[in-house]
């Protein structure tokens, strides 16, 4: 496909996605904190409690129903359709920038993977992620929901390790992160939304509702609830390369996926009690503590931990005797300036992939961190190493950037 169409399109349905999303977990948000702030205090017959507001100049009173009120009213707000457009446009989405190019962002360099049994793969666990895990929450695990969420977890982190193996950092995170929407969004579909019609209906018809369903929609919206946070960060993950371009990548996901479901714990309990405001400052230290083990080694020949002795050797060889900007400035216009130029080559771009470009001694000197944070130290760069950079080319880089970067 045409590079410009690619882009237009990989905006158009990026921007649809951000806008639905927010509306679905802006929605999300809102009702979990009307639901800890209501008045609970001698409410009314029939209500659970109430809750007064004041926002954008008028003043709201909000009820909830202990089940629902002695007749429907004519027009009853249902929230379905942002979750809908959120997986539909993420799964758009997926297939523009993953599947299309999938030499370039998804298939790990030496995984052995064609485009075709990739996208297979990928399409195969987004799938299969949800039948296990509907199959798990309707078992007797259901009722254990601690030792449910615990399964679900390492489940989680084994098939992310998995992906690791065979697919990029991004292609992976992402995958992860469109089998948990996939979840969330079954979840509304299959589970919470038939819930919610079957109460309607027996209030209509003047019966009593099965009570199995609004118990099996609470669990899953449950989960929907606390999946949130490890979603939106990996939405964001593909501008952190530290994260998934770490050889641990698969551990720095799990780890964020934790600390996330912290902060959302206190977030989710803190109306009620402050017992769980450690939460948070655990959820930071664990931040700065994956920050310090994902940060490179101050020798750039130590990065790169699977180098062979011969590399090693000419890394050091290179390093006594000074590494000169042309042979720096070769290995860059050889290996990055394919898409990294004003006039990229590589038929994927119309233009150079967030703005930087490499065709002179100004620009690469602008750029060294990129460079070494991209193309040395986590090795993401070049996209799916598609012009067979070596690791003596990126020793090369990094002992000249130690030398002072100098350009002469």
């Amino acid at each position: 496909m045409d590079p410009h169409i690619t882009e237009w399109l990989n905006l158009a349905i990026r921007w649809a996605h951000m806008v639905v999303g927010v509306a679905w977990i802006g929605a999300s948000f809102y009702f979990n904190w009307l639901e800890n702030n209501l008045n609970r205090v001698n409410p009314k017959t029939g209500l659970t409690g109430d809750l007064w507001a004041i926002h954008g100049g008028g003043i709201y009173h909000l009820e909830k129903y202990k089940l629902a009120p002695p007749s429907m009213p004519e027009n009853l707000h249902w929230f379905k359709w942002e979750a809908y457009f959120t997986w539909i446009t993420g799964m758009c989405l997926l297939f523009v920038v993953y599947y299309l190019n999938a030499e370039i962002y998804l298939i790990a360099p030496g995984s052995g993977l064609d485009s075709t049994t990739a996208i297979a793969l990928g399409l195969g666990v987004l799938i299969t992620g949800w039948f296990v895990y509907d199959f798990l929450c309707d078992s007797a695990l259901g009722k254990k929901p601690v030792l449910l969420a615990a399964i679900l977890f390492i489940l989680l982190v084994g098939v992310t390790y998995g992906l690791t193996q065979v697919f990029s950092g991004r292609g992976a995170y992402i995958h992860i992160g469109a089998i948990i929407g996939t979840i969330m969004v079954g979840n509304v579909f299959r589970v919470i939304m038939p819930a919610q019609r079957n109460l309607v209906k027996a209030i209509e018809e003047n019966r009593a509702p099965d009570p199995a369903l609004p118990a099996k929609g609470l669990l899953r919206s449950r989960h929907n609830n606390y999946l949130t946070l490890p979603v939106l960060f990996i939405m964001i993950s593909n501008h952190f390369p530290s994260t998934y371009g770490s050889q641990y990548n698969w551990l720095i996901l799990a780890g964020l996926a934790v600390f996330s479901v912290l902060v959302r714990h206190y977030f989710n309990t803190r109306h009620g009690s402050q017992k769980y405001a450690w939460t948070v400052p655990i959820a930071a230290l664990g931040m700065i503590a994956l920050a310090f083990v994902t940060s490179p080694y101050s020798s750039t020949s130590s990065t790169v931990t699977t180098a062979s002795t011969t590399e090693a050797a000419s890394t050091t060889e290179a390093a006594s005797a000074g590494v000169s900007f042309e042979s720096v400035n070769t290995v860059i216009q050889a290996r990055c300036s394919v898409c990294h130029s004003a006039t990229p080559t590589h038929a994927a771009f119309k233009t150079a992939p967030a703005g930087v470009i490499l065709d002179t001694a100004d620009e690469i000197k602008i750029n060294i961190p990129r460079i070494m944070a991209q193309a040395v130290q986590t090795k993401v760069m070049p996209l799916g190493n598609l012009t067979q950079m070596t690791d003596d080319e990126r020793n090369l880089i990094g002992t000249w950037v130690e030398q002072g970067a100098v350009i002469q």
